[in-house]
């Protein structure tokens, strides 16, 4: 199984197939509205203002599994970072990271790049670069600024 066989959800309900993103190079983020690191929205939109035309993807998954700091609907989320932010890349449903419920799509992406420590996902804004094969290239920490994935998303793109 691979990247391309899975769907998530629109933040509409609606089943969004992964293979629409095929040949990108896609940075994958759970995010919440209510945390420290929340600021990151902003870099988040500055990387894909810089590299979307080049093929470049952000799929932005809410998660309120750390500190319940994604209490909203998932509208309300979009909302959020649409208003807060001026985000333009693409917010889907909220998913869980971590445990029973984990969303498949987080289950493949800690099984291809375990973070320190396992594979659990420790907190909000966590990022995963994929390549344009789907496969995962980088996993960075939470505290990983945006704009220091730059160079990591020139060398795929």
């Amino acid at each position: 199984m691979n990247i391309y066989d899975l769907t998530v959800q629109a933040v509409n309900g609606q089943e969004i197939p992964l293979k629409k993103y095929r040949g990108k190079v896609l940075l994958i983020v759970n995010t919440a509205t209510g945390c420290g690191f929340t600021p990151q929205y902003e870099g988040l939109e500055e990387l894909y203002q810089k590299y979307q035309k080049d093929g470049f993807e952000i799929l932005d998954f809410p998660c309120n599994q750390f500190g319940h700091q994604a209490p909203g609907t998932n509208e309300e989320i979009q909302s959020f970072c649409q208003m807060k932010y001026d985000t333009t890349f693409e917010t889907f449903a909220k998913i869980e990271v971590n445990g029973d419920h984990e969303s498949p799509l987080y289950r493949l992406l800690k099984e291809e790049k375990p973070g320190v420590g396992g594979r659990a996902i420790k907190w909000n804004f966590t990022k995963f670069l994929l390549d344009r094969d789907g496969k995962v290239a980088e996993r960075f920490a939470p505290v990983t600024k945006p704009a220091k994935i730059s160079g990591a998303i020139e060398k795929l793109l």
